[in-house]
């Protein structure tokens, strides 16, 4: 398969003005590299690569697998170079910033700021007890915020999940990795293969494209939240559609997080998009609202989870 053989640039690669010095991640739509600057300023950089189409196999030149591909690799393209620079845009605290967009190699190159402190997924699994109620409302109360101007500039993130939302050195968070952003809310549907992460992505990534919306991400950050408190993702959408046997936020969590937090989490992870929030500010307002102090988490609360999550509904 061309993917088997799909090479990332080689570490010392003088891309422009910046050296790749790191491969950070490849997926089946970009490869993300840890590159210097003239000024040894640290980026990183995305590079536009459907493995499914396009091909380097040595070199630097990204290669068609086919001619029969070429438009479908152009019209993805496309795609990620407007997502560029509708996030070029965007100047928020809670949104990965984008510098610099350029094209060499057959594709295009989106640079963003590099992030110094570890993912939500990190954080969560380094906790033995369920992350604190304050830590969650704090965190996504913020992160909401950057979600709010993406959505204000007519994209979808559709790909929030905890190894997504990164924690700054300061406790801030910042949303990462648009990469499942190929389809804005004005745009048709997009002609590459959909992406999703198992237990984050809500139904309608699956099923209804068409169906997409701000519902969509808020979905996501339900799920988020949700794996806070189990630490681990949710059941798959495109399971709990067939027979829906995910454990309510409420059931799990009482005693370990407030009525209120755990109601806005089953809220947003209604498999109908028309019972979810519909807007993030209406999701926000409702997370700001003040909640009664908890008790300290137990060890026995945490099993109590497991437990739970181990029997059927």
């Amino acid at each position: 398969m061309a993917t088997s053989k799909n090479q990332t640039l080689p570490i010392g690669y003088i891309l422009q003005d910046y050296i790749i010095t790191k491969v950070l991640s490849t997926g089946g739509f970009s490869f993300v590299y840890l590159a210097q600057d003239l000024n040894k300023e640290i980026v990183a950089i995305k590079e536009y690569m459907p493995t499914g189409l396009a091909l380097r196999e040595e070199g630097a030149t990204v290669l068609l697998n086919s001619d029969d591909d070429a438009a479908t690799f152009k019209h993805g393209l496309k795609c990620f170079f407007e997502e560029g620079l509708a996030l070029a845009k965007i100047d928020h605290h809670n949104i990965v910033r984008v510098v610099n967009f350029f094209r060499e190699n057959n594709t295009v190159y989106m640079v963003m700021q590099y992030e110094r402190g570890k993912s939500l997924q990190d954080y969560i699994l380094s906790q033995a007890e369920p992350v604190n109620e304050n830590f969650v409302r704090r965190v996504f109360s913020e992160l909401l915020n950057g979600l709010r101007e993406v959505h204000t500039q007519k994209l979808l993130h559709l790909d929030i999940k905890p190894a997504n939302i990164y924690i700054r050195l300061d406790g801030s968070p910042v949303l990462l990795d648009f990469g499942s952003a190929r389809q804005t809310l004005t745009q048709v549907q997009s002609k590459l293969s959909p992406s999703y992460t198992p237990g984050f992505a809500p139904p309608e990534q699956y099923f209804e494209r068409k169906q997409l919306g701000p519902w969509s991400d808020i979905y996501s950050v339900g799920a988020s939240m949700y794996s806070c408190l189990v630490r681990s993702a949710p059941i798959a959408a495109n399971l709990r559609v067939k027979e829906d046997f995910l454990a309510p936020a409420a059931k799990i969590g009482k005693g370990v997080y407030s009525d209120e937090l755990l109601q806005i989490i089953d809220h947003c992870l209604n498999l109908d998009y028309m019972k979810r929030p519909q807007s993030v500010f209406s999701l926000q307002k409702t997370l700001l609202k003040s909640a009664a102090p908890m008790p300290v988490i137990k060890k026995s609360l945490a099993k109590k989870i497991k437990d739970v999550l181990n029997k059927p509904l």
